[in-house]
């Protein structure tokens, strides 16, 4: 006579064999693999360029400072009052990229631009230049004004405004 519990047992064991062994390939595979998945993470000096932090220690209003983030100048300016009310007075003129200026500044009195011309990446000069008195790249005549939006010349865009937090009152961290 057979034990009818005989064919109930070997399956279930076969069932574990089966799980056990996918298991293991599973985690075979995946040690096999991860060196060439961990490869296309960036390397230590491409995340060191990913964030750059300002000390605007002894930065007055009316200067700017420029500084190097992912090989691409960033300038801040500490606006006056008047640059301040003067953007805030264009948001209602005719713009070819419109924008406000409260959308383009976390804190009025800082302004963080990516300091490249959107017409064909020159670098603008600042400090009050243009018909504007914002920034005005000489190669082919386009001016910004306090906020760095475009007024006039070739330039399609705004300058840009880079991902950035204040990380105290003296510091802001860009990227």
């Amino acid at each position: 006579m057979s034990n009818p519990a005989a064919p109930a047992a070997a399956s279930s064991r076969r069932d574990f064999l089966n799980v056990a062994s996918g298991a293991f390939g599973a985690v075979a595979a995946g040690c096999a693999t991860w060196p060439l998945i961990d490869q296309m993470n960036p390397s230590a000096d491409v995340q060191a360029l990913a964030t750059v932090d300002i000390d605007l220690t002894g930065l007055e209003p009316g200067n700017s400072r420029t500084v190097l983030w992912r090989g691409a100048p960033v300038f801040v300016r500490y606006r006056t009052p008047e640059e301040i009310e003067q953007a805030a007075q264009d948001d209602s003129a005719d713009l070819p990229d419109p924008a406000t200026d409260a959308s383009r500044a976390q804190d009025p009195r800082f302004l963080v631009l990516v300091g490249v011309c959107t017409h064909l990446g020159c670098i603008p000069i600042g400090d009050g230049q243009g018909e504007y008195q914002g920034w005005f790249c000489p190669c082919h005549g386009s001016h910004y004004d306090t906020s760095g939006r475009i007024r006039k010349g070739p330039a399609p865009k705004n300058l840009a405004v880079p991902p950035y937090s204040f990380v105290d009152d003296t510091t802001i961290r860009v990227g």
